[in-house]
């Protein structure tokens, strides 16, 4: 049985589909702090039965004990965290306290119930400003902001832990923007408040939710003077995570460590372009004035991932759009 630690969330939903289907029992652990039971209920729709889930804090060790005392976990994979990088910035005690000290439990209540298997949901905001694109897994690690710098922190902590405890299996996910939705429309990104990243943002401005979309930064050195991101569907995404779960599985003893992303950088208006194309309406935007700490490009390699996973993306940024907005209009309210 394979623990999901925040598994009731976007990226979470979507990788419990991908391991069920894949014939994996799983169980949800989450504190509903930034998802709904409604995500979940809609994750019971989309496989046809019941799935295991258990309302409780990462950060609070008789949680955590509780979960592993009662069902025969195999694997973890750890999504639970904070994760709007502004946000982390003005509260760095929150942060460092869910995600940092939160994994602490976690780790600990493993290491307890003899669990040595771990998948984490690591970032590419681990790279900060990167000097070239693709970035590679050897490139410098100098995250610009105190949610990348928890994600680092972690990722240094399971590797002090290996070392440590050699019997340890662990895969670091360093993944850039994920986007899109399950096909079915039944579960897709629902953020709280305004939306931090850009797709969701274009998706509510086409339902109508949001009168126009604001582009920061239109003088970029790119070739239409906007920002340029990988980004990934949520679906190969989970199938990433899939893929690294039959690794750590496979007990290889190690730490791997590898980019999930396309390869393939856009920017903000190809991706207008192409939800334009999905909703056949147009998207009003404004172009704004930069946002500090912004970079003009940034995609990843994920050449490693294809060679130790044999995985690679398979979705393209149209049915990123598409499925998308098969959620959003399905969904004007997200589960609400």
């Amino acid at each position: 049985m394979i623990l999901l630690t925040g598994g009731a969330g976007y990226i979470g939903l979507h990788s419990a589909v991908a391991l069920i289907e894949a014939g994996h029992e799983v169980v949800l652990f989450d504190n509903f702090s930034n998802s709904k039971p409604e995500g979940v209920r809609r994750l019971v729709k989309i496989v046809g039965r019941e799935v295991a889930c258990v309302e409780g804090d990462v950060r609070s060790a008789s949680d955590m004990a509780a979960v592993f005392a009662r069902y025969s976990i195999d694997a973890v994979i750890h999504f639970a965290g904070l994760k709007a990088v502004g946000e982390s910035v003005e509260q760095p005690l929150r942060y460092y306290d869910n995600n940092v000290a939160g994994t602490l439990v976690l780790l600990a209540a493993m290491q307890q119930a003899g669990v040595r298997r771990i998948v984490f949901s690591s970032s590419a905001t681990v790279y900060g400003a990167p000097d070239f694109s693709p970035i590679p897994e050897s490139a410098a690690l100098r995250p610009a902001n105190t949610y990348g710098r928890t994600k680092l922190m972690v990722e240094e902590i399971l590797r002090d832990l290996h070392a440590s405890a050699p019997d340890w299996s662990v895969a670091l996910l360093r993944y850039f923007n994920p986007v899109g939705a399950h096909s079915s429309g039944q579960i897709g990104e629902d953020p709280s408040g305004i939306p931090n990243n850009l797709m969701p943002f274009v998706a509510q401005v086409a339902v109508g939710r949001r009168a126009e979309l604001n582009v920061f930064g239109g003088d970029y050195p790119t070739p239409d003077g906007t920002g340029v991101r990988d980004y990934i569907h949520v679906m190969d995404l989970a199938d990433g995570h899939r893929a690294a779960v039959d690794r750590v599985l496979g007990d290889p003893r190690d730490v791997l460590t590898v980019n999930l992303g396309t390869g393939v950088g856009y920017s903000v208006l190809d991706l207008v372009r192409a939800f334009e194309r999905a909703c056949c309406r147009p998207i009003p935007y404004r172009i704004a004035l930069r946002r500090p700490g912004d970079v003009p490009a940034s995609w990843g390699d994920p050449s490693l991932a294809g060679q130790q996973l044999q995985w690679t993306a398979r979705r393209s940024l149209d049915d990123m759009c598409r499925d998308s907005w098969n959620w959003q209009k399905q969904n004007p309210d997200g589960f609400a």
